[in-house]
């Protein structure tokens, strides 16, 4: 396996691979110069590796303690603003086991996917929490790398194909302490597991192009999280958008080939709408939901008696979850939904009637007294009283710059990032050369001048609110990532700001040449490069204000409005459509004159400019006047410094916004909770309020209790 390390790969199609009953083989060929070697990958072979992976530097087995998860009188109720609060999850109790797959149905709306968020500590701020959730027997957070969230929808990078959006992850999580040969075996046998080998050098696609299907996005979503081998494993609908074939083998994969071949007991909890029968049979334990309320809890297999046992059997040939949410679904009450109810000849029967009869007899039922014993016997159960937390996330000098590669890549393949508005930059650029072409030293051309660096530094770098779309897209990505730990929000700005210098370079450079020469401004490679410094200082602060905005206001539309407001009156009190002097001092011109980086903008050009430059004296009777009265009587910029403090304001604002986006982000995530808290205090002063360190998803999550 050596040599899996050292050798240009080709693999074989996977289809054409060699397979038995026991495991999968994939054929793999090394190219090594004239020499051909033949390396076949069996999944036994690599559940040897990630065994020997587990070993530390004594050459001992590190402890794998499996992950039980009990919870015991859960309710869950959300704020409703003026109409008070609504429960979503009533009394809840229940249990998932080490090596089995817990699946949770019902109908739409009836408390999934909010249950799946309970237990993985992700509830919003605007909920209220009571019950007892155990991890192990004990009240502790979920540690990185111990637990995997896989969200509902595929929040995913278009640009990048399968591979590299695997492989980028497998980077950012794994730890440093494996090689970077080890981390691209595991991503690739983790997309063979998948399936999806076919579509490995497609990419996940867009708007911009087309690329894999829904149902291969919902796979490679899974991929991404369980790259680190967690033990515990949330899946909200991971079936959503599958074909019956497709969800048959990921769910085999997840249930049978992940539990046993990595050698981990792994507790799976999975929300799925509505399984085939093929599917329904994995799941181990069942639990069945409408309107928050338990309507069953227990073997899966147990179910379809348990309904028949009630008055509500099977009919022959019928898939059996359609049967149970068919039963529990009164959605349509009004159309009575025929539910044979035994004893009454098959009359009709309306579902709210058959949801009470169900909930009443598993209430009184053995069955709900086992649950009861198995929650109660976890929950004492002496099990190690914290999770052990695996090796880590990469360090974070590696986060930097698989970050920036990755955001590098996305940047240069979306043409809606920057080379649709380079395209754009440069049609204004000929724009503006051709009005304002080979400008002279008259009076008249004081003016024109004026207009034509007012315009540059105001209404091009206004055109930089175009991509807000797209980062929008990256923040969506991000979030995502960063609520299942992937990587700190520090990591994330450095990337996102190193790899939009270049592009925001090109962007400055070819259209700031066409409207600095053709015009004619001031002579000298100086003059240019400090011309060319600002318009790229602008650019990068307008980008660095629509990233403040996505972090406030995630949703696109009013992003834009709410950027475009904030620039424009920027531009407004920037001192050149009314003087510096004559804006009101309270509130326009203290603070929002020296607040607004357009003002240094276009002080800066102005010196760089007028400065040193003779114009005829027009109606003023003298033969010429100075660039340097220009500045001081007509323009009042302040002559006490220079143009390079201008251009030094400016770098140092965009140092500040970006701290500022970073601190935005790290405060939401700490205040939100807390607010949130406060307003339940507030609503239940009966009720204690405790505020959870989770590392695993947003830093604070609640409990009420």
């Amino acid at each position: 396996m050596a040599s899996l390390h050292h050798h240009h790969t080709a693999s074989v199609p996977y289809s054409k691979a060699k397979r038995n009953n026991s495991s999968s083989t994939v054929v793999e060929i090394h190219h090594h110069r004239d020499e051909v070697i033949t390396t076949t990958t069996t999944s036994a072979a690599m559940a040897q590796m990630e065994a020997s992976r587990k070993s530390n530097n004594n050459g001992e087995e590190e402890k794998s303690n499996p992950i039980s998860l009990t919870w015991k009188d859960l309710w869950v109720s959300a704020s409703m603003g003026k109409r008070g609060t609504k429960a979503i999850l009533q009394g809840l109790t229940g249990y998932a086991k080490p090596g089995q797959l817990l699946a949770i149905m019902g109908p739409s709306g009836c408390g999934k996917s909010t249950l799946l968020d309970t237990l993985a500590g992700r509830l919003g701020s605007n909920t209220r929490q009571t019950g007892e959730i155990l991890v192990n027997g004990h009240k502790q957070s979920l540690a990185y790398g111990s637990t995997a969230y896989v969200t509902q929808d595929d929040t995913l990078m278009t640009s990048l194909t399968v591979r590299e959006a695997v492989h980028y992850s497998a980077q950012l999580q794994l730890p440093d302490s494996m090689s970077k040969a080890e981390k691209k075996q595991r991503a690739d046998f983790t997309i063979r597991e998948m399936g999806l080998q076919d579509a490995i050098n497609t990419r996940i696609g867009g708007w911009g192009c087309k690329g894999i299907s829904g149902g291969q996005k919902r796979r490679v979503s899974i991929c991404i999280e369980i790259l680190t081998r967690p033990k515990l494993l949330f899946l909200d609908e991971p079936t959503s958008g599958l074909d019956s074939a497709a969800s048959y083998y990921v769910m085999k994969t997840i249930k049978s080939q992940l539990d046993h071949k990595d050698g981990i007991q792994r507790t799976v909890i999975a929300s799925i709408h509505q399984p085939s029968a093929e599917v329904f049979q994995f799941f181990d334990n069942l639990c069945l939901l409408s309107t928050g309320t338990t309507v069953y809890f227990g073997p899966a297999s147990s179910a379809i008696q348990f309904f028949a046992s009630n008055g509500f059997p099977c009919p022959a040939l019928q898939n059996p979850s359609d049967h149970l949410l068919k039963t529990i679904n009164k959605d349509f009450d009004q159309e009575m939904m025929e539910v044979g109810l035994e004893g009454t000849n098959g009359g009709a029967l309306p579902a709210e009637a058959a949801i009470g009869i169900l909930v009443n007899s598993y209430k009184s039922s053995e069955m709900n007294q086992q649950v009861q014993n198995e929650v109660a016997t976890l929950s004492k159960k002496e099990i190690s009283s914290s999770i052990e937390k695996k090796s880590g996330h990469a360090s974070f000098l590696r986060q930097c710059i698989v970050l920036t590669k990755r955001s590098f890549a996305n940047m240069s393949r979306d043409l809606g990032y920057y080379w649709l508005r380079l395209a754009i930059y440069i049609a204004l650029a000929i724009s503006l050369a051709t009005v304002f072409y080979r400008l002279d030293t008259t009076y008249a051309s004081i003016k024109d001048r004026a207009s034509l660096l007012a315009y540059i530094s105001t209404f091009i770098t206004f055109m930089s609110i175009g991509g807000f779309p797209s980062f929008v897209e990256d923040m969506k990505v991000f979030e995502r990532e960063r609520l299942n730990g992937h990587y700190g929000v520090t990591a994330f700005v450095m990337g996102n700001t190193l790899s939009a210098i270049p592009f925001v370079l090109l962007v400055s450079f070819i259209p700031g040449a066409i409207t600095y020469y053709l015009p004619g401004l001031q002579t000298g490679y100086n003059h240019f490069l400090y011309f060319i410094c600002v318009l790229f200082s602008c650019l990068m602060l307008v980008e660095s204000l629509m990233m403040i905005v996505a972090s406030l206001v995630p949703n696109y539309l009013m992003g834009i409005i709410t950027g475009a407001g904030i620039q424009g009156i920027m531009i407004l009190v920037d001192g050149f459509f009314k003087l510096p002097r004559t804006i009101p001092k309270p509130l326009w011109r203290y603070p929002l004159h020296y607040v607004a980086f357009h003002t240094y903008a276009f002080q800066g050009l102005f010196r760089n400019e007028y400065e040193g430059l003779k114009f005829d004296g027009g109606l003023t009777h003298k033969k010429y006047i100075t660039g340097e009265e220009i500045l001081r009587e007509m323009w009042q910029t302040d002559m006490s410094y220079s143009k390079w403090v201008d251009l030094a304001i400016l770098l140092g604002m965009i140092v500040v916004y970006r701290v500022m986006f970073l601190v935005i982000i790290k405060t939401t995530e700490k205040v939100k909770p807390i607010v949130g808290s406060l307003k339940l205090l507030l609503s239940s002063p009966n009720r204690t309020i405790h505020v959870i360190q989770n590392p695993n998803a947003t830093p604070l999550h609640l409990q009420l209790v």
